[in-house]
């Protein structure tokens, strides 16, 4: 879609060190990169209020990235992104009396994407979805390991929210915990690409 709006750009920039063309191979990449983390969100959506808390957070990274690359339209997305993800938690908070499913946790997952992909900030993208990249990773490990290992699981249960849960923290605590993380990660990115300018 992008390609088709006239943004032709193959590039991926490495902060500090600058932009590296990929040429044809950007394509296959981001699209493998899009379906990846759209399903890392999807998995995130697992107890009350967690993927919206997390997408809120990164919402309001993305505003602070895009105000500070002076991306104004994309700052407003990322704000309503994350407005829309706030007024929903009132009623997705434990307990849940509304549910997001996978249409919803597909649709933040794709915006998340989609800001990301248009500010060609995709290293950047990675560390604000850290939590949901980390949600999908324990997935991955914890098949691999079963298999290797013939049965035997690394964590209680995957996704990883479903270990501490397992391990007696409260939704709660593990939302609060998770919302943390995606903060520190969206600070350390809005971080870097200030300093790396």
């Amino acid at each position: 879609m992008f390609y088709l709006l006239g943004d032709h750009s193959t590039e991926i920039t490495f902060p500090f060190f600058g932009n590296v063309d990929f040429g044809f191979f950007y394509y296959p990449i981001m699209v493998l990169y899009l379906i990846f983390l759209t399903n890392a969100v999807n998995l995130t959506d697992g107890i009350d209020g967690l993927c919206g808390s997390v997408t809120v957070i990164s919402g309001l990274s993305f505003v602070m990235l895009c105000a500070a690359m002076g991306e104004w339209e994309y700052s407003i997305f990322s704000m309503a992104l994350a407005g829309a993800c706030l007024g929903f938690l009132i009623w997705n908070l434990h307990p849940a009396k509304v549910f997001m499913g996978d249409t919803g946790s597909m649709f933040l997952g794709g915006s998340i994407c989609a800001i990301g992909f248009a500010l060609h900030e995709h290293l950047l993208l990675a560390l604000i979805a850290a939590v949901y990249i980390i949600e999908a990773l324990s997935v991955v490990i914890q098949v691999t390991y079963f298999k290797i290992t013939k049965g035997k699981r690394l964590f209680k249960m995957s996704p990883i929210h479903h270990h501490f849960e397992l391990c007696g923290f409260s939704e709660y605590k593990i939302v609060i915990m998770f919302s943390a993380v995606g903060l520190a990660a969206g600070v350390a990115a809005d971080l870097i690409y200030i300093l790396g300018r």
